[in-house]
């Protein structure tokens, strides 16, 4: 069990400064609370189910060793260092520590609470702060987005991308832009188009008004699940709202400490589906909507907007967790001759975030035909996580290739994944695979089910 000298040991020069040569710690904006701290009993029921503790092995890179970082540093032990920081930057994010902990420690709050403070007194490389800044520029923002999906378009079906990744030059410029670039889905005609209106009558006798978030990856790389998601609505008696106004969600800045942009992405979010008027606020991306029910506290120093965040949060629905609770009214029918064997993959910010696991499970077997299989470590993070997958490329293609091995062994004929990153990250490795199998996501086979269309079992994006 770690102590402040052991700590410096593993994770500080040899002359570890004392309280009074610290010359960087947390400040006073809200740094991770010392209540949360205690809470840990250092048991270690966490170190098992952490993605990057798995990897790496070393115990400032679990939740427990993070945590008793972070307790150095409250207490002026240890300061913000580019050490402390690169464990702070090794975590995935996953949660997957706040399920398995016995004492109920809110990990997710406290890691949470760091990323700002790395953000706001950690330098980072040239290249590092070149690479983040490419990313929070450009990711947040459907529409420069779909203005770059015409250029990357050219760019595949020229052959320019798998001439780039056969020389392995750029990954030597950067790894990180080569993992963008490897992560890259077909860009597709529907990639540089939004054609969904912004209201899709119910079908039948209207029973719910929904507001839908589109999201920035879905919105442009994903086009097809976000219309198959608007028509289980429709089938099901919901009047869908699609405000185009709509932008970000916020969770790619969020989940990496990037504050002001992520509080004003939460609000533009909050005053479009105000003004929308819905029961609801369904969103079919699991990161997504965690982020969603968490702008009470991305908003908690706004005295505007923190109340309406409060009251938004209590509308917001994962699409799987709405249909299981409004309950699927429509006749579903098989999609596959005979038997389909399906294997669901648990994101991690619906399975850990969002304690949603089961509704997906009893959807899915709503469908005539359709069989789940379960796979090993289930619970383990693909690798995706936000963008860890393009800063951290090596230990995420390590989980990703542990993911696609224990996907692949349950014998299933598909996956279905409920998140664009962990779908991204599955389909990457799953290419290498001798005997890959599809990706779909759960509302597309509800979608077929329902309409009574085939699966297009031959699709691999």
């Amino acid at each position: 069990m770690p102590t402040p000298e052991s700590l410096a040991e593993s994770s500080a020069p040899a002359a570890w400064p004392t309280a009074a040569t610290v010359a960087s710690g947390f400040d006073a904006q809200h740094p991770p609370d010392p209540k949360l701290i205690d809470a840990c009993v250092h048991c270690g029921f966490c170190l098992t189910t952490c993605p990057s503790y798995r990897v790496l092995g070393t115990e400032m890179d679990s939740p427990r060793g993070r945590i008793y970082l972070m307790d150095a540093i409250n207490n002026g032990e240890a300061p913000l260092s580019a050490t402390s920081a690169q464990h702070f930057d090794s975590c995935l994010g996953c949660l997957a520590c706040t399920t398995a902990c016995p004492s109920g420690v809110q990990y997710d709050q406290l890691i949470a609470a760091v990323r700002p403070q790395v953000e706001r007194h950690h330098q980072r490389s040239l290249p590092e702060k070149m690479v983040r800044s490419l990313i929070f520029s450009l990711f947040p923002y459907p529409t420069r987005l779909r203005a770059v999906a015409g250029p990357l378009y050219l760019y595949q079906k020229l052959g320019i991308s798998q001439l780039v990744q056969k020389t392995g030059l750029l990954a030597k410029l950067s790894p990180s832009l080569a993992a963008m670039e490897a992560l890259l889905p077909p860009i597709t005609a529907e990639s540089l188009t939004d054609d969904l209106p912004e209201l899709i009558p119910a079908e039948g006798q209207r029973r719910y008004r929904v507001g839908m978030v589109l999201g920035c990856v879905q919105r442009v790389f994903f086009s097809d699940v976000n219309a198959a998601t608007a028509r289980v609505l429709a089938a099901n008696g919901c009047e869908v709202v699609i405000p185009h106004a709509q932008g970000c969600c916020a969770a790619l800045p969020a989940h990496q400490g990037q504050e002001a942009q992520a509080q004003e992405l939460a609000r533009r979010m909050i005053d479009c589906f105000e003004a929308a008027e819905v029961d609801f606020v369904v969103i079919n991306a699991a990161g997504c909507g965690h982020t969603l029910k968490e702008y009470h506290h991305i908003l908690q120093d706004d005295p505007e907007y923190f109340e309406r965040a409060k009251a938004f949060v209590a509308k917001v629905r994962d699409a799987q967790e709405f249909l299981a609770e409004v309950g699927v009214v429509t006749p579903l029918h098989p999609i596959a001759e005979g038997t389909l064997p399906i294997v669901y993959q648990d994101a991690c910010h619906l399975l850990h975030g969002q304690k949603i696991s089961l509704q997906p499970r009893q959807l899915l077997r709503q469908i005539p035909g359709v069989t789940l299989r379960e796979p090993l470590d289930a619970a383990l993070c693909c690798g995706s996580a936000g963008v860890y997958n393009m800063l951290h490329p090596d230990v995420a293609a390590e989980l990703g290739q542990m993911k696609v091995r224990n996907l692949l062994n349950t014998g299933a004929a598909l996956v279905a994944s409920p998140n664009p990153g962990c779908s991204l990250q599955i389909q990457q490795h799953m290419e290498q695979a001798a005997k890959p199998i599809p990706l779909f996501h759960p509302m597309e086979l509800l979608d077929c089910s329902i309409r009574g269309v085939p699966l297009p079992l031959g699709k691999t994006d």
